[in-house]
Order: structure tokens, then sequence, then C-alpha cells
């Protein structure tokens, strides 16, 4: 092919080729498709006509790979250059690059962005058009790949009722007038790949919104993130990283959960530890997976439950107002350092659960608010899409597009990061449409009622979706009403989610402990009424972060009288908690006692950990964990009735009831009889009714000398006598330590 080394000198009045249907929304930035006219494109006449817009620069050339050279002409004083020739230009993006020259001497070669096909097939833009893209996070956002042996990074991002978005950046000095990007047809969705952009370049969209005004927005599918007030993405590569789970993975998709024992601690990371020598920094992630890994394995926890890690700029929302969905917060490290630490946690025989966020969102600028000028991701009436409460937005759960981006962000959990579980917050925010509201300030459902029907539908085919792509996995719902079958598979009417937080027993226990010992005995109903609900949803009781922040003191500080009582109930308490059917939740701090409240800015008190009644809890814990995981009538039939029964219920007088933990029938393993003294007071010769004649033996106390206790009863085991009691043939005469939760074993049947 004859190219001429340079192209016939014209003036800057040459006329241009454009039409000014395309040459003035070029020129001021509001082309829809700048793919068209930019680049080397035929002419109709069987010659080629090529164009290149880059303000700036004075000069620009066309280097073609055979070594022959055309030169362009600047044809609008803002940066349009064009050629042409009468016979056809290769046009392939590897068989050019272009040459920029600029007023102070610098030259520039460069690929063209404009040379390359759209790397979004049909079959991705239609899965994402009808919300069935569950894997969105492959195809949206920057993805680092190389194209015709040219390296660099395809962007795609959401914005239909945007007039033009660009990709702007560190490797183009923020200038949204160089890599505008093309919408692929009514999707909505615009997408450019830039050769050259690499790894660990910061990037952020400029878009021209519907009424001209133009602003910078975050990637909504970014994988790594600024938390500070610069908040660009960085370009990632999630592909490297090499996993050393299998075991735990394989493992995971073959259990039962409900069957298994789960302790669970919860933590935040900015404030689990931190270096005070390092200007009271948190840990990182790659300390974390040596720091906490170490201490939860040595506790006996079968779980950590990460407050949300994804980015989010305002430290004191804990999380729970997340910007960056995608992106682990590069306040601990990258992400692949934080695939490190769940990788180091499996490794541990520790799973890993996050808080996931799906309820609302900031109103930050560079966020999801208004994302392209109007209201995409949330509704446009605040009745709707707002909970002025939080000053967050709710989601359009009703909008395919929405729908898929949330649904697409717990998949990419799950299969990115290894997760074994997801915690929802706030489902009842996502239920009611009038959640936190009065009278006239919401709008009612189709049918006039209160329930959001497009939030429900989403979160059965969340629940749907994560279970049946990640066997093994768990979904949490931590949700506060009375809300039916919230922890029932969809087939069966329910939402579908693995597990519900029991906030009604941690309401009326925390409100029965608080209360001086004297007074308990009016109020022994709180404290039993949960077992007459146990089993109508599988439960997790938990003492979350929630209860020890915002002046509500630390679990510590709730309880009672001087400070050997506060230890004491706290041991009792907690020796209950972990009796007492249902999965098992602690927030850090709270098992060594902590005096004063969470404070996300400062480390956990772990210097009273080395003070015997603080050290004497966090033995306790430590100890009930084993016993948790060693003894299968806590556990293998955790969330059927069978598993429980009273002994005694209405001991008010006393202040004491007693139950039994069973083993299934058959599986060789002990039940096991509880009883908790909730006073100060010993109670010497107390009889309680057992169904078994034989020796009972002491499991556990928790008044032992080891957790700080009295040690005021040390007898290590009893034998039953033939005198009825509690409905029973047999009983034995025990002494009931103060302030105690006791565990006999039964005799094996």
């Amino acid at each position: 092919m004859n190219i001429p080394l340079s192209y016939k000198a014209q003036t800057d009045t040459s006329p241009i080729s454009l039409d000014p249907e395309d040459l003035y929304p070029l020129i001021e930035c509001r082309h829809a498709d700048p793919h068209r006219i930019l680049g080397v494109r035929p002419d109709g006449r069987g010659g080629s006509i090529a164009r290149v817009y880059h303000p700036g620069a004075v000069a620009a050339s066309l280097l073609f790979d055979d070594g022959k050279k055309l030169n362009l002409i600047k044809v609008h004083a803002d940066g349009l250059f064009e050629g042409s020739t009468p016979r056809e230009l290769p046009s392939s993006a590897d068989s050019y690059q272009i040459e920029l020259g600029f007023g102070d001497g610098r030259e520039l070669l460069v690929r063209d962005p404009y040379a390359f096909a759209p790397q979004l097939g049909e079959f991705d833009l239609y899965l994402l058009g009808c919300g069935e893209h569950q894997e969105a996070y492959k195809v949206m956002g920057a993805h680092p790949r190389t194209i015709g042996g040219i390296d660099g990074t395809g962007f795609a991002v959401w914005a239909p009722n945007a007039q033009r978005v660009s990709v702007v950046g560190d490797f183009n000095g923020w200038d949204g007038r160089l890599h505008a990007m093309r919408r692929l047809g009514g999707s909505g969705i615009w997408e450019i790949f830039i050769p050259g952009v690499k790894e660990g370049d910061h990037y952020k969209f400029e878009i021209r919104g519907p009424r001209g005004d133009v602003f910078l927005k975050t990637d909504p599918y970014g994988f790594y993130a600024q938390h500070d007030l610069r908040t660009a993405c960085m370009v990632t590569d999630l592909g490297r990283y090499q996993w050393s789970d299998s075991p735990w993975m394989e493992q995971r998709a073959k259990r039962d959960a409900y069957a298994q024992p789960m302790s669970v601690y919860e933590v935040h990371l900015g404030s689990w530890r931190r270096k005070p020598e390092a200007g009271n920094r948190p840990l990182s992630y790659l300390e974390l997976s040596e720091e906490l890994v170490t201490y939860v394995k040595e506790m006996g926890f079968t779980h950590v439950e990460l407050l949300p890690v994804m980015e989010h700029p305002f430290d004191g929302s804990w999380g729970y107002q997340v910007v960056n969905f995608f992106a682990p917060s590069s306040r601990f490290g990258s992400p692949d350092e934080f695939r490190h630490l769940i990788d180091a946690l499996h490794q541990a025989g520790i799973g890993v659960i996050l808080d996931w966020v799906p309820g609302h969102f900031p109103k930050d600028a560079h966020g999801l608010a208004r994302f392209d000028g109007t209201a995409l991701y949330e509704h446009e009436d605040p009745r709707l899409g707002e909970h002025r409460d939080w000053g967050t937005l709710i989601f359009n759960y009703g909008r395919n597009e929405v729908r898929n981006f949330l649904i697409a962000n717990a998949l990419f959990w799950l299969d990115q990061y290894h997760l074994d579980g997801l915690r929802v917050d706030a489902v009842a925010s996502m239920l009611y449409l009038d959640y936190s509201r009065e009278e006239g300030q919401w709008v009612p459902n189709c049918f006039g009622g209160r329930e959001n029907l497009e939030a429900i539908e989403f979160l059965k085919q969340f629940n749907m979706l994560c279970y049946s792509r990640h066997p093994g996995i768990m979904t949490i719902a931590e949700e506060s009403t009375a809300w039916p079958g919230v922890s029932k598979p969809v087939y069966e009417g329910g939402l579908g989610f693995g597990f519900k937080w029991n906030m009604g027993w941690m309401n009326d226990s925390l409100r029965y402990i608080a209360r001086p010992p004297i007074h308990r005995k009016h109020h022994q109903g709180e404290i039993t009424f949960s077992m007459l609900y146990a089993y109508h949803e599988h439960f997790i009781l938990v003492l979350s972060h929630d209860e020890v922040v915002h002046g509500k003191g630390s679990l510590m500080n709730k309880m009672p009288e001087d400070d050997w009582q506060k230890a004491a109930n706290l041991r009792m308490f907690l020796a209950w908690m972990w009796t007492h059917p249902g999965k098992k939740l602690l927030f850090q701090g709270c098992e060594i006692a902590q005096w004063r409240e969470w404070d996300h800015t400062q480390s956990i008190d772990w210097h009273l950990a080395a003070y015997k009644p603080h050290h004497g809890v966090q033995h306790l814990v430590k100890s009930l964990n084993a016993l948790y995981r060693s003894e299968p009538a806590l556990f293998l039939l955790d969330d059927k009735p069978e598993g429980f029964q009273w002994v005694d219920f209405q001991d008010a007088d006393n202040t004491v009831w007693s139950f039994l933990r069973k083993a299934p029938v058959g599986s060789g393993a002990a039940d096991l009889l509880v009883i908790v003294n909730a006073t100060p007071v010993v109670r010497h010769g107390y009889r309680i009714g057992v169904p078994l004649h034989g020796r009972y033996e002491s499991l556990f106390n928790s008044d032992a000398s080891a957790f700080g206790g009295s040690d005021a009863c040390p007898q290590e085991c009893w034998e039953t006598q033939e005198i009825p009691a509690h409905g029973f043939s047999f009983s034995i005469e025990v002494d009931l330590p103060p302030l105690a939760t006791s565990i006999l074993r039964l005799p094996k049947q």
C-alpha cells in the first residue's frame, strides 16, 4: 500500500470534513460516540480519513508499523486534526500510533483508543439490561487486559442519562476531553479501551449530566479506591492471587451449617488493635493475618464477622455508609492483602462473614448519589428514596440494573474473596416502606400496603443465587421485627436467609441482666420468653457492636452492683448465652470485660487482660468456646425443639432456672443439665429433678476461681436420689454458686 510520507500542507482554516452535528458535540465534550468519527475511517470513496482530537497539541501524525507516516492538519483550534488519502489506510489498533507534538517541544507517542472495537458483547448488554448478569463485575468497571498485543485497560460504566462520559486520571492529566467514552446503543452503558493505562493508575469518571453540568464520580465497580478526600479508584488486576484454602473451601461445601457449632467474633478492623508507637494507626491486613488470626484461633471462635470493609469516606460510619461496594478499604492495604487475611483465617480453620449493606448508601458527591445527574441508583421521590434518620439514600430495587449491581456485588465477595457468609444490615429498613416514617412521609405499594415488594423480591433472589452458586455459605439477616419466615427457604414462602439475628433475645436479656439481682425475681419472664419463639427462625444470639456504643455502656458496665458482682454477672450471662439454643456472636472487647464503651478511633483496652477479673472473663469465653465445640448436645439439635427441655423455669423466688440440652438419640453423646442462679446468694441443698439415674459430673462452673470466681461450691459430682422433682423420678441435691451458670453432664444412656 502506497501511503504518502507527508500530508499536503493546509492552513488552519482548511475545510473540516465533520458535519456540525458531530463537530460541535465533539469540541464541546458532549459527543456520545466519538469512536464513530475519530481514528482511521473509510471515506466512502475508496480512500481513508484520519482524525485525532487532542486539545493542547500543536501537531499530530500517524506512524504506521511499516515505517510510513501521515501528517495531520490541525483543522480546529480546539485540537482537532485531520488527514486523508485516496487509498485505504490500515485502521486496526495495532497498525499505527499517534505522534503528538506540543508547544513546549514535548513529543508523545500513543496508541489510538478510538481504534478498538467495543469490549462488551451483545449478550453482556442483554443480561445487564435484564438485571441477570451475575458476573457484571467481570465486564463493568476497569479491567487491565491485552488486546491485539497492546496493553491497556478497558472501562465500562452505566450512566444512561449522561450527555457524555470520560475517563480521567493521572494518565491524561485529569482532562475529560481526551478519553471520551462511547455509549453502547440504548443500554446506557459507556465504554472505552485506553492503551497504556496500567495497574495502579488512578482514575474517575467525568460525567456531563443531562442539564450540561459536569462532575466527577467514582467507579461503582471499582476494585480499589482511595479513602481520603481524593476519592479516586485505582486500576487493579484481581486475577493474580493464588489461594491456599482449597481444603477449607472443599469441606465448607459439605457442611450443614445448622448442625455445626458457630461462635462468631465480631470485629471492627480499624479498632481491634492499634499501633500507638506508629501514630495510633490500625493494623494492616497483613498484620491482622498474623495477630487477629492467632488470637481468634487461640480463643476458639469458629468465625469472625467483619464490620463492612468496603470503601467508605467517613470513619464514624464504621463502614455502614459504603461508596465503593466492590473495593475493600485501602485504609488497611490492597485487595490482595485483604485476600491474604481471609486465606490465613481459612487455613487456621476460621470462617469469615462480612457485613453487607444493600439497604442504603451515602450522599457523598463522588459516590452513587445522582450518579449521572439523575436519581439513578435511588428513587427521585424522597419518600421512597431517602432514610432521613441516617442521611442516606435507598436503592431502587425495582430497577433491573440496580438489582443486578447489588446481586453481582454479593456474588463478587463470595467468589473473588472466598467469604463464607454475608450478614445483611438493616433488613427491616428494606422490608417496610414506612420504616421510621410518619404518616404522609411514605408511599404505599401497589396494593396499598406498607411492604416494599421490590425489596422483598430482591432479597429472595439474592439468597437463592448466593446459596445456589456457593454451596456451604450462609446469609444472615439483621431483622428486628416479627416478619415471618426470614430464615425459611424461598420455596417455603420465606425470604431465604440462612440465619437471623435474635434481637428479641438480646433486648430482653440485656434488660434483665441490668436489673439488680434483688429485683430479678419479678422479671423471670424476660429471661425465659425467648424459648417461646426459639425455633421460629434459625437464630444467632448476638451481643454486637450496637449494644456497646452511643451511651449504652460496655457489656461490663451494664452489669449491676459492685465490681465483683459485675464480673460474676457477666460470666453468668455469657455462660447462659453459650448454652441457650442458637448460634453465638460476641463483639470485640466484650471478651475481656472492657469497662469503657467501644470507640472506633481507639484500640481495645488490651492491658485489662493482665488483671484477674478481666483475664477471668477472657478465659471463660475461651473455655466456653472449647466446651461448645466439644459437646454435641450444644449444637447438633440447635435448631430443633427436641434439643431442649425445661427442667424448671418457674422458680422466680430463688431466681433460678434450669434446662436440658440434648444430643440426638443414638449419637453416643451425653446430654447436659444447665442451672443458672442469678442472685449473689449461694443456694445450698437445691434440689433439681433429672431424667436419668446415675452420676452427674460438673462440666463447667462460671464461679470457678480460674475465671475469677469465688469457688463457693467446688463439688465435682452428684449421685441421683429416688426423690421425684420437676416431673422426673430422680433428682440431685446441689449447692448453687452465686451469680453463676453451672453445667453438668448427664450419665450416658
